[in-house]
């Protein structure tokens, strides 16, 4: 790479662009929601552009910090929370009922968990490998299968986004075992949309390359980031709000004919 190349005009991160009712009158669900991240970014979006939403998240305080900020900005819609292990069939399940009774209904589930770290495969231990798998793959099947099972029996039609990664596309050094699972997100997201089809749902997911926050700042090196967020097209990491606002778009009718795709949020430089 070429570093005396001159800064992209791009290089700047723009003024969020303003909600148009994308999502005006949906109920909308999203997983791994609190903090600074994609997932609440889509939650947040989801609320900017007019839904309803339920946020959910393991950390039971973070969670209420997040839905009390909502709540805040935009008063008169509702937004509420609910607490929810991926790693428990019974916590998804669970979500699912519970966003349903507190909403009316779902229309949008966001499936942004997931989890994942560095680590030489060399070194990398079976826990480790199955932490991440679980979490970021087996916790996504888990969703969709409980919204599916809702959707079927629902009478209207359903939305599911799925977070992936450009890195279920991209070799990475030390990231096998998130890889491994972003990929299977993709494949999932695959597969189940040709049988969401059967339920009128649609299924896509997006694949970002990197999207700098506070809680991904705290789990790989700054150098790291920095060198990944120089390499991408503009020379800088994406906005959580940037990727949110795909996010938006794969839930709302201007994607009514899209199902089984993965969108990347990137320059795809591989």
């Amino acid at each position: 790479m070429n570093d005396n190349r001159p800064a992209s005009p791009l290089a700047v991160v723009p003024e969020e662009t303003p909600g148009h009712g994308l999502l005006a009158g949906k109920k909308v669900v999203v997983t791994a929601a609190a903090g600074t991240g994609i997932g609440f970014a889509s939650a947040r979006r989801a609320a900017l552009e007019g839904a309803d939403v339920v946020l959910s998240d393991f950390h039971e305080r973070r969670l209420g910090e997040s839905v009390a900020a909502l709540a805040e900005e935009f008063p008169g819609q509702r937004i509420d929370g609910i607490t929810c292990n991926v790693q428990s069939t019974a916590d998804v399940d669970a979500l699912i009922a519970g966003a349903a009774e507190k909403l009316g209904q779902i229309d949008v589930l966001i499936n942004n968990a997931g989890f994942g770290g560095e680590g030489e495969l060399v070194d990398m231990s079976d826990e480790d490998w199955d932490r991440v798998l679980d979490i970021t793959l087996n916790g996504t099947f888990r969703a969709t299968r409980a919204a599916l099972r809702y959707f079927r029996d629902a009478p209207h039609n359903g939305v599911i986004v799925n977070n992936a990664s450009v890195l279920g596309w991209r070799a990475q050094r030390a990231q096998a075992h998130y890889a491994a699972a972003k990929a299977g997100v993709m494949a999932l997201t695959r597969c189940s949309a040709i049988e969401g089809a059967d339920f009128g749902v649609r299924i896509n997911a997006i694949a970002p390359s990197i999207a700098r926050h506070k809680f991904l700042e705290k789990s790989a090196p700054g150098e790291l980031l920095d060198s990944l967020a120089a390499k991408e097209a503009y020379g800088r990491a994406a906005d959580v709000w940037e990727v949110a606002a795909t996010v938006a778009m794969l839930a709302s009718d201007y994607a009514t004919y899209m199902t089984g795709e993965v969108v990347s949020i990137s320059s795809q430089r591989a």
